[in-house]
């Protein structure tokens, strides 16, 4: 499935291991993008806690994995802390990342505006060669077809 936008890089507030950094991706090799509305959310934490366990699996088929959401860096550092997540993620604060891969909604009977879909975006050298836009928040990611495509690139 192909999904394209005119360039794949950004530079955003990034946190790991207790550092918060500007970090400029520039897709390189082979990367998992995971867009997700809110950390601390039900459905968001579940889906970044099944990337943590994963993350093994992953590796060894060549891909890293980047969690980014419109959250504070320090929202995101604490959320990586409490649940102990094993990769990095990205505060798109200013919301440049989400309308750049066209992502982004609104959830107007909460009262939220400019919070990014839940969606993946595997980005090989470059280019995006798989992605998964869900409309409904509620909706967890494919996992074994994410693997899948993994396997194949």
């Amino acid at each position: 499935m192909s999904y394209e936008i005119d360039d794949v890089g950004f530079t955003a507030p990034a946190v790991t291991d207790d550092k918060i950094f500007e970090y400029s991706f520039k897709g390189e090799g082979v990367t998992v993008l995971a867009f997700f509305p809110g950390a601390f959310t039900n459905v968001c934490t579940r889906e970044m806690c099944e990337f943590r366990d994963s993350m093994k699996d992953l590796n060894d088929l060549g891909a890293d994995v980047i969690g980014i959401s419109v959250d504070t860096p320090f929202s995101l550092d604490e959320f990586r802390e409490q649940y102990d997540l094993n990769f990095m993620l990205v505060s798109d604060n200013r919301k440049e990342i989400i309308d750049q891969y066209r992502i982004r909604t609104d959830f107007e009977d909460l009262g939220f505006t400019g919070l990014a879909k839940r969606a993946l975006f595997i980005v090989k050298d470059g280019e995006i060669v798989y992605s998964q836009v869900m409309d409904d928040p509620d909706q967890m990611p494919d996992f074994e077809e994410l693997e899948d495509v993994l396997e194949e690139i």
